[in-house]
């Protein structure tokens, strides 16, 4: 693979970045066509997070390859089944011997939607190694004085805020959130921070989050690949995507164009210690 990119004229607009991407997952040419128009399109930088051992490796080869444009969040998403015992510790080992690599601990958080499609099919679920796998990686997050990226929604981002509040995280990062009012107003009384991806123009539930959540705690994403509907469906979701996003917000909060992007990109780049 290589790690030369064209050379492209810088924009005048103030840059963004994508806060919360699986790039690994996205097809070697996707990938590829990403990088050479990421600045084009006023993308500095993009946050890589992870989902297993296999994910987290091809990310570092990926951040290594191509310094500055990718930042690579080490974890194991929670929507799947967990770990086994040896799995974990080559993880965690894994992890440990790559720290100073690591931006973030993540993905990591709760299974809320695989728990939820099997109560719709009649089955039992038993959320407690899911809960321990979390401790396990909030410990390390904790050890190694490490943000964590979060995959808590609704019902889950409460006992999240728990597990957050036990191990002393400050620095956590929801993201794609929804929940209840009280949640939102528990994780901004936290300093916890949310980022919004493109369905922001869209989902009158995030349009709501938006209006009220703090301008200081909050950031744009793509989740990418995830597909976005409105008036992004059918499309590739790409990073420059962060770019509707972000104007979204600016209309939300009633603020210029230019005053929002400078907010959202100076807030990634605190949260994730760049600055």
């Amino acid at each position: 693979m290589s790690s030369d990119i064209s050379p492209l004229k810088q924009p005048e607009r103030q840059p963004l970045m994508d806060a919360h991407i699986h790039f690994e997952m996205y097809e070697a040419d996707e990938r590829t066509a990403i990088l050479q128009d990421l600045r084009e399109h006023s993308i500095e930088a993009m946050i890589g997070v992870s989902k297993d051992l296999e994910s987290c490796q091809e990310n570092l080869k990926l951040a290594e390859s191509y310094p500055g444009y990718l930042y690579p969040a080490f974890g194991y998403h929670p929507e799947q089944k967990v770990p086994s015992e040896a799995e974990l510790k080559r993880l965690l080992q894994w992890m440990d011997e790559h720290v100073d690599k690591m931006i973030a601990v993540g993905e990591i958080g709760l299974p809320y939607y695989s728990r939820l499609e099997a109560a719709e099919q009649g089955q039992s679920f038993d959320l407690k190694p899911y809960i321990l796998l979390m401790e396990t990686m909030l410990q390390f997050a904790k050890k190694h004085d490490k943000p964590v990226v979060l995959h808590a929604v609704y019902d889950d981002a409460d006992q999240v805020c728990d597990l957050l509040e036990q191990y002393e995280i400050k620095k956590a990062h929801f993201h794609w959130f929804k929940g209840s009012a009280s949640t939102i107003a528990r994780m901004a009384e936290s300093g916890y921070f949310v980022s919004f991806t493109p369905d922001i123009l869209y989902e009158e539930e995030i349009i709501d989050l938006a209006r009220v959540y703090p301008a200081d705690q909050v950031m744009v994403e793509t989740d990418g690949p995830w597909p976005f509907k409105g008036p992004f469906s059918g499309q590739t979701t790409h990073p420059r995507m962060v770019n509707d996003a972000a104007a979204a917000w600016a209309s939300i909060q009633g603020i210029p164009l230019a005053k929002a992007r400078a907010i959202l990109y100076n807030n990634t780049r605190r949260f994730y210690g760049l600055t």
